[in-house]
């Protein structure tokens, strides 16, 4: 029976099924966001289907046959910028509200980067001269929603990935229902075993959520303006606003798991969890000196990654100190990602420096005891898929509530690189790698992690050939994308009800006052009859 039942949702024998000829589109600069989207589209290609991905710079992945790789670089000025942007990142500590603020007046940034990309003469070819008749486009999120006009010009359905755990920004596009009284936002976390937030918490979710909520409308109005430079000049009357395009997202792929990672929520049928997909579900042989390295580790071993967007160098001299001094001492042995082989911190018998690294293979390795990294969403999903503990050292953007969450669930610890001392990093690294609890913790974790109807790469497949078998599957939207701001939050029926109550209160009170002048005529005309009444008789 489940072998039937997982023919069926694979799509074996299902009447329609052809090799559809798939578009990618994903200008995010982050090689770390390029390696989900790439496992997305690589699992499509493993089904047979004929896929072409615009990148801006090639991504570290085997050729495959069924995969036509197009870049479209940044310009050497856009990349330096963005280079700047991240160190300056991970230099200074900023609160969450500075943070936020900072989110607004860089957003500008962001998306002008994915516009030059949307107008690259390589990505615009694809779209405006068109040689291959594509059946979908898959399209990257990352401050681009202007580019879904890119699926108007092909005239074909626009699926969304995106690479982190939910946001406000995405639950809105698909009409998911984020109420800040039981949901919390990106940057608050439960304690273990804590189903919902207090007061205190509540209120400082309600202010996120407003936050979050202002700035999604900032957003869409440069969304729309940037749609609108981009394909404003269309000479066809009926093509779609961005309002429009909007509204015809066929899914959007979340690269999250709802039971594992929490909160439960409600969810509608666009939204598809794909968390982990880019964890290879059988790790690849290691590299000979690294699987020897590995091997021979008779204390354990420890990985040390800040992920593909920071190098360790961006850490001031005083801490890159710190943490050699203290991992060249220890017992177990150590897996440094360093970006230059030639300048490394030392020359420690325990460390091996690599510039690159197979991270998930290491991870899966059964000596690997600890996982010191930045706490992107990426590598913490790695971690847990494995079952390995973590301190983290979060830099930036989400980093920061990931370590929160990865902390507050018992899956390690998180240390403030900016305030960093010796003392505190050779403790927390102790702590993490001989608790056992910590271990138990994530382990637990990772196996609801991995207990699934379906693999991420099958409910890829599934819901992709889904959306090609039923002409976009509009059926599964929202009502809530059709509706305006007013009708969606009930604005008008509040409005009527508040007019109704007015009229209905100022009726009730003309009312009153009418019989109390009715009543106090007659009683007053009473009063005077009897003392009339009374002087007569006098």
């Amino acid at each position: 029976m489940k072998f039937i039942l997982l023919l069926l949702l694979l799509g074996v024998e299902c009447p329609g099924i052809r090799a559809a000829n798939i578009l990618g589109v994903f200008g995010a600069h982050s090689p770390s966001h390029t390696i989900v989207n790439m496992a997305v589209m690589k699992a499509l290609a493993d089904r047979g289907h004929n896929i072409t991905v615009v990148l801006t710079a090639m991504p570290k992945m085997k050729a495959h046959e069924n995969i036509t790789i197009i870049l479209a670089p940044r310009t050497p000025k856009r990349i330096q910028d963005i280079k700047d942007h991240v160190a300056k990142a991970s230099q200074r500590k900023q609160s969450l509200w500075k943070s936020m603020v900072l989110t607004i007046l860089q957003s500008e940034f962001q998306i002008e980067g994915q516009y030059e990309f949307l107008m690259h003469p390589n990505l615009r070819n694809l779209y405006e001269k068109p040689q291959t008749k594509f059946d979908l486009v898959i399209l990257g999120m990352l401050a681009n929603d202007f580019q879904l006009g890119i699926g108007a010009k092909l005239n074909c359905p626009v699926i969304l990935t995106w690479v982190r755990i939910p946001m406000l920004f995405a639950d809105f596009v698909v009409g998911n229902i984020a109420d800040p009284a039981y949901v919390p936002t990106m940057t608050v976390g439960l304690e273990p075993g804590q189903k919902t937030m207090g007061f205190g918490l509540r209120l400082t979710n309600f202010l996120k959520y407003t936050f979050s909520s202002i700035f999604n409308e900032v957003m869409a109005y440069k969304m729309n303006q940037y749609y609108v430079r981009a394909f404003g000049n269309e000479s066809d009357p009926d093509f779609p606003t961005y309002s429009e395009m909007k509204r015809r997202i066929s899914l959007l792929f979340y690269n999250y798991h709802a039971p594992s990672e929490g909160p439960i929520r409600p969810v509608v049928p666009q939204s598809i969890e794909i968390g982990g997909i880019q964890v290879k579900e059988q790790p690849d042989p290691l590299p000979k000196d690294i699987a020897e390295f590995l091997d021979n580790a008779r204390d354990g071993a420890i990985f040390f990654s800040l992920g593909s967007n920071v190098d360790t160098n961006t850490f001031s001299p005083q801490v890159i100190e710190i943490i050699h001094k203290v991992l060249s001492k220890l017992t177990q042995r150590v897996i440094w990602k360093w970006h230059d082989l030639d300048d490394t911190p030392g020359n420690a018998s325990n460390i091996y420096f690599g510039k690159w690294l197979p991270q998930d293979d290491i991870l899966a390795h059964p000596n690997t005891k600890l996982f010191i990294t930045h706490a992107g969403k990426g590598s913490v999903a790695e971690a847990q898929f494995y079952g390995v503990p973590m301190v983290a050292l979060p830099l930036f953007g989400d980093q920061p509530s990931n370590s929160e969450i990865l902390a507050k669930s018992g899956f390690g610890r998180w240390l403030d690189v900016h305030t960093l001392t010796e003392e505190d990093f050779e403790k927390t690294v102790l702590d993490v790698m001989e608790n056992p609890t910590y271990r138990k913790a994530i382990g637990k974790f990772s196996s609801l992690y991995r207990d699934r109807p379906l693999t991420a790469r099958q409910s890829v497949v599934y819901w992709t050939e889904y959306v090609l078998r039923h002409q976009g599957a509009y059926h599964l939207q929202s009502p809530l994308i059709q509706m305006d701001f007013v009708a969606r939050n009930n604005i008008d029926v509040y409005g009527i009800i508040l007019f109704l109550g007015v009229v209905a209160s100022l009726t009730i009170l003309a009312i009153f006052k009418w019989v109390f002048r009715k009543v106090s005529r007659v009683f007053h005309g009473k009063n005077n009859q009897q003392k009339v009444d009374k002087l007569k008789h006098n």
